[in-house]
């Protein structure tokens, strides 16, 4: 499918979910479709709620080589607003996967910021200069990188970032913003965060998959978990003064979608879409 075709899937999908109408979709006989780490029936979870889609924030990346698209956006059931990252894959015209999570505030839901999520940034949505463009392989190794650096994170960097890097986690840019309120970190830039071992709480990267790699974007979608054993509370900057504390004090996961954007061998913007789950929850995407 070309990037045209899977963009217009993924607007049937997001279409036939609005109408709460999986049958306007053709669907293959084994088909796979998640919500929040779960296997369900196609038209069961978001399919029964969805009162609206918020056509303001509208993120797609797509992979004509895997035949892949990736969607985030606001969704909206029975008038509260959601974050949601989406995954489809098709095949012979008909949709063998769906994967989404959906971040609402009232569940699990960590700090959704549906006020910030007005638009996505451009820098998302440009291409990238032929120039500035590496390998799908590389680009896979560049994201997976990311998640060397934040698991465990002791100030070694595992990939490279621009200066200009901006992280946006459920709507909330979480670097270069001084205005959070008790989380100095936010303050800093992606590269100067993890120098500072910030994120030593973060015990494992599991489940990580990247399965949708779009090359004329420069985007990586990955998905996988962050576990937290809770057992690190009090947190020393590298900088061997500054002394934080983690919000994690009980054993947790987290499942994401997160989108990195890679310009001429750097990581450029992140753009995750997470929820909490049980404790080492295991994927139903793998094995």
């Amino acid at each position: 499918m070309t990037r045209e075709e899977l963009y217009d899937l993924a607007e049937i999908y997001l279409d036939a979910l609005e109408a709460r109408d999986p049958a306007r979709l053709a669907w293959a006989d084994e088909a796979v479709f998640t919500e929040n780490n779960v296997r369900l029936e196609p038209g069961d979870g978001l399919w029964n709620t969805i009162s609206a889609r918020r056509r303001g924030y509208d993120l797609k990346a797509a992979d004509p080589e895997t035949g892949q698209v990736a969607w985030f956006g606001i969704v909206e059931e029975h008038g509260h607003p959601a974050i949601m990252g989406l995954r489809l894959c098709a095949k012979m015209g008909k949709i063998t996967e769906v994967e989404t999570i959906v971040c609402r505030s009232m569940e699990f839901g960590p700090f959704p910021s549906i006020e910030t999520y007005v638009a996505p940034r451009p820098l998302m949505l440009a291409d990238v200069p032929e120039t500035k463009r590496v390998p799908r392989e590389r680009m896979i190794a560049i994201a997976n990188g990311y998640f060397e650096t934040l698991q465990l994170n002791d100030g070694t960097l595992h990939t490279e970032f621009t200066d200009d890097c901006d992280r946006v986690e459920n709507g909330l840019q979480t670097t270069n913003n001084p205005d959070i309120e008790g989380y100095p970190i936010a303050a800093m830039g992606c590269a100067a965060q993890f120098r500072l071992g910030q994120y030593i709480y973060d015990d494992r990267l599991r489940g990580r998959r990247f399965p949708l790699v779009d090359e004329e974007k420069g985007l990586v979608l990955a998905a996988g978990f962050i576990d937290h054993t809770g057992k690190v509370v009090d947190v020393t900057w590298t900088d061997g003064v500054t002394k934080t504390t983690s919000v994690f004090h009980f054993p947790h996961s987290f499942a994401l979608l997160e989108l990195f954007k890679i310009v001429d061998g750097k990581i450029a913007g992140v753009e995750a879409v997470f929820i909490t789950v049980p404790y080492n929850m295991p994927s139903p995407w793998e094995g």
